[in-house]
């Protein structure tokens, strides 16, 4: 399943050659999260604003960007953000604020610059009063306004999080690897007993997470449009197969994603106009369940607060009975099903306070949303090198989720396209310096891919360079981020031994999706990075080496040894790293 991808610009939308930009057909959905504040680094100048050359409202301090900068890029195409979230982030800095002074002396050092970001946020918020009070929640505002959400600093001075725990996530342990663990063309087979005999394989590769497809009763064998939510027969496997394949994966240590597909559900009856509007099963809604501007449906629901689609009836999360039904729903199948935690579809088509309300009472050990967007091209249908405001859109929804889900970083992807169609590694650092997908601003929040049932298997919408597997996994392997690997890639297109190499050598160096990276090279045929002090990558064909362009920068490390190659990369670790249980793991 895919989405309708957000509209280019108009001097480009025509002229875009299809081998630049995704080809999903109408009706189709795929996917895609806020950098946050951390105060260890408010001395070192490392918070300049994401998108603009200048600093955060409170200059070395280190308030982010996110709170002024928006208006001045107006090509950015900015999301806009509501009144009522600002008001939801001043009080969330609050709450933060009193939970860290009563648990961590840290929270001396901490809270004067949360005090003064909240001081910022207020001014922020009464300047922008006026342009909000005439807007609807989730309906654009006269000016953009970026907010962030805050991390407060674990007093044990590291930030990983204890396996197992409960309500872990949204990004687990923060040393994740995902695998989709199915295709578009998963459905024509007994596909929970093909999990089941794989997890062994699956596990020993260095897999934590697989994420599983819909399981759900659906119109569609794909699982993308479902109809009985409660019913578990579909055409991936039985019931009790998929108790079986979870369990199967557990067994070997990997915990399982589901699939919940909320935004739309098909009905099972028509109403007296003929109108297939009234659902059956134990969620018997009628059109009140429906948004009310969805054109297809007549729902009596209120006004959608989201992006429509199209091909099923648009669910009002805005109506209580919808979303207590919905978080009983999750809960029975975190408890009763067993799965771990989610992947989100189409998560455009609602607000993202109703993802937050739901992961809040279904507690995933990880979840990541679906938010897809177009990326911005220029007249000649070229991507520009700021993609600041597509991060951005990916950011908002992340902050309006109160960050309880990361999402894919569709950014990423999209300029990882372009690098290895165009041979232009400089796209790969950003105007400051650090990655320039939404891991570059939020790492903890961005999951990381390259392709998924949607662009690549036989649908095809948007199918990665082919010339750049190997670098793009060398890539998000070794970056911070949660890496996903799709099905097709590890179990069929030849590239399991370097996969395993890539995450091997993630694991041996416990680098993670807060991990640090300072980038040292990036131009037309070279991007170099050096990740955590442990790990230095090097992509493209152009000569380059740690040995010999980081003698002065290295020494404390000793000599760099290669430890992998592949095509077009190369792998070094240092001969003298930091200790593993030194707390480097600081970016969130």
């Amino acid at each position: 399943m895919a989405v309708v991808p957000g509209p280019l610009p108009q001097n480009s939308r025509s002229s875009l050659p299809t081998s630049h930009r995704p080809t999903l057909r109408s009706g189709v959905r795929c996917s895609a999260t806020e950098p946050r504040w951390n105060s260890q680094h408010q001395d070192q100048g490392q918070h300049p604003l994401p998108g603009s050359p200048q600093r955060g409202l409170l200059g070395s301090v280190g308030l982010p960007s996110f709170l002024n900068g928006g208006a001045r890029r107006p090509q950015q195409q900015l999301n806009l953000v509501s009144h009522k979230l600002i008001a939801e982030n001043v009080s969330e800095l609050a709450n933060l604020a009193k939970v860290q002074a009563e648990t961590s002396r840290a929270a001396e050092a901490t809270m004067p610059k949360i005090s003064v970001a909240m001081a910022a946020l207020q001014a922020e918020l009464a300047k922008h009063r006026d342009a909000a009070a005439s807007s609807e929640l989730g309906k654009p505002m006269a000016v953009p306004l970026r907010v962030p959400v805050f991390d407060i600093p674990d007093p044990s001075g590291t930030s990983r999080r204890r396996p197992g725990a409960a309500g872990v996530g949204p990004d687990g342990t923060g040393e994740e690897i995902l695998l989709q663990g199915f295709n578009w063309e998963s459905h024509k087979h007994d596909w929970y007993a093909v999990l089941s005999g794989q997890a062994a394989d699956i596990a020993e590769a260095g897999f934590t997470l697989v994420w599983m497809p819909p399981p759900t009763d659906s119109v569609s064998p794909e699982g993308y449009l479902p109809r009985d939510l409660y019913s578990l027969n579909s055409n991936y496997g039985s019931l009790d197969s998929l108790r079986s394949c979870i369990k199967a994966l557990q067994g070997h240590g990997i915990k399982v994603l589901g699939d919940a597909v909320l935004n739309h559900r098909c009905a099972h009856f028509q109403d007296s106009n003929g109108v297939w509007n009234k659902f059956g099963g134990k969620m018997d809604w009628d059109a009140r369940a429906i948004v009310s501007d969805d054109p297809h449906f007549h729902g009596k629901g209120h006004v959608s607060t989201g992006d429509a689609f199209h091909a099923a009836p648009n669910i009002d999360h805005s109506q209580e009975f919808v979303r207590a039904d919905i978080s009983e729903w999750l809960q029975w199948l975190r408890q009763d099903i067993g799965f771990d935690g989610w992947r989100l579809d189409y998560v455009r088509g609602f607000h993202g306070r109703f993802v937050g309300e739901y992961m809040e009472s279904s507690a995933p050990f990880f979840a990541v949303g679906e938010y897809w967007d177009s990326l911005a091209y220029d007249s000649a249908g070229v991507p520009e090198h700021n993609q600041n405001g597509h991060r951005q859109r990916i950011v908002n929804w992340i902050n309006a989720a109160g960050g309880k889900a990361t999402a894919f970083d569709v950014t990423t992807k999209g300029i990882l396209h372009a690098v290895f169609q165009r041979n232009e590694y400089w796209r790969l650092r950003d105007h400051d310096g650090k990655p320039p997908g939404v891991m570059g601003w939020w790492p903890s929040r961005a999951t990381t891919f390259l392709e998924n049932h949607d662009t690549g298997s036989t649908q095809g919408h948007w199918r990665f360079p082919e010339n750049g597997l190997e670098q793009g996994y060398a890539y998000i392997l070794t970056h911070p981020g949660t890496p996903t690997v799709f099905y097709d890639h590890f179990f069929q297109d030849g590239l399991q031994g370097t996969l395993k190499e890539l995450m091997a050598l993630r694991k041996r160096n416990r680098l993670s999706s807060r991990s640090s990276i300072h980038i040292h090279h990036a131009d037309k045929d070279v991007y170099a990075a050096e990740v955590d002090e442990r790990l230095v990558l090097k992509l493209g064909p152009g000569d380059w080496s740690p040995n010999h362009n980081l003698k002065a920068a290295s020494a404390a490390k000793g000599k760099w040894v290669r430890v992998a190659q592949g095509r077009d990369w190369c792998a070094w670790e240092a001969e003298s790293p930091p200790s593993l249980t030194t707390p480097h793991h600081h970016h969130k």
